[in-house]
């Protein structure tokens, strides 16, 4: 993601669009990798996801790992990955896992972050811990639907600027007012014409219902097979989020969803093409969402699914079959 941030010593910057999860995570100069600082439980979720059978279900969902570095020196950006020397960046030492940054491949990307479960502590957490997080479940909506929606941006097209609802609006609203929070994050554009610079409207936030319905429908089909994967494994997630991505610039999304359209998604095979400059010239997907934030998240054999996250899928399932209702009904 584009930012405006000055590059520290390493190269690595800020990301400024950060709506969920702890702070501290950082981006390569050009924007395309995350920098995370992480658990050690993180961290070797992501080095076994990639060979442990128990995973599989889930691989397809979540960000792309790139391995993990430690912070006492970074990556030469002059170099990449496979430099092989790092710079030094004094007071640093924490690990950290390197993966894909969603957000790069858009141009105005409007962003969710979904809290996922009705547990939020682990099983290692002191009693005075767990207690604070039973009652942070039952006061707002996770212990009911196992959901909160932790934080979002969505890009004003008017101003040019993205619009940041916090973390304390997802705490604060009620299970019924859900629907609201999802139709904040997915409005229907008061024009059905794509905005130029000489005519924009005042109020310049959200896509025509033509264009936002489409992507609601291709979200829903994605989130129903995440359903799926998760039901299928054996697993205890705590923290862990849904993160949902969807192009705000008019142009961008038509393009994308003409990609859809002809190619039928988003395909693995050509993502790791190894030609990067053909791949960028290529239009994408309009949308993406991927399971994220694993600090907590371990596998229980025999066990069963986490039903937790499980109820908080379905509940996210509802709203968006509820938002689709609604766009219909505006288009009509």
């Amino acid at each position: 993601m584009s930012t405006s941030s000055t590059p520290n010593e390493a190269g690595h910057v800020p990301l400024e669009a950060q709506v969920g999860g702890h702070k501290g995570v950082m981006t390569t100069e050009d924007g395309s990798l995350l920098i995370k600082p992480a658990l050690p439980v993180e961290v070797a979720f992501y080095q076994s996801v990639g060979t442990d059978p128990a995973f599989a279900p889930l691989r397809p969902f979540i960000p792309k790992f790139y391995g993990t570095l430690t912070l006492e020196g970074m990556v030469d950006p002059e170099k990449g990955l496979d430099g092989g020397e790092v710079k030094p960046i004094p007071g640093q030492d924490k690990d950290t896992i390197v993966l894909e940054n969603l957000s790069h491949s858009f141009k105005k990307p409007n962003i969710l972050d979904i809290k996922l479960g009705t547990v939020l502590y682990d099983v290692d957490a002191t009693p005075e811990k767990k207690a604070r997080m039973e009652k942070t479940a039952r006061e707002t909506t996770s212990l009911s639907t196992g959901i909160r929606l932790t934080g979002f941006q969505v890009y004003d097209l008017a101003a040019n600027l993205a619009v940041n609802t916090p973390r304390e609006y997802g705490k604060s609203i009620k299970a019924s007012e859900l629907i609201d929070g999802i139709g904040r994050f997915f409005p229907v554009a008061s024009s059905s014409s794509s905005p130029q610079p000489a005519s924009l409207p005042s109020s310049g936030t959200g896509l025509p219902a033509r264009l936002l319905l489409p992507i609601l429908e291709y979200l829903r089909e994605d989130i129903a097979e995440i359903r799926e994967a998760i039901a299928d494994v054996h697993m205890r997630m705590v923290g862990g989020s849904l993160l949902i991505i969807y192009e705000a610039d008019w142009e961008r999304v038509e393009e994308g969803l003409k990609y859809l359209d002809e190619d039928g998604g988003s395909d693995e095979d050509e993502e790791d093409d190894d030609d990067d400059k053909e791949a960028k010239q290529r239009p994408g997907p309009p949308y993406a969402v991927k399971v994220i934030d694993f600090a907590h998240t371990r596998i229980v054999p025999g066990e069963g699914p986490d039903e937790g996250v499980l109820k908080g899928v379905d509940t996210t399932l509802s709203l968006l079959d509820q938002r689709i209702k609604q766009v219909k009904a505006a288009a009509a």
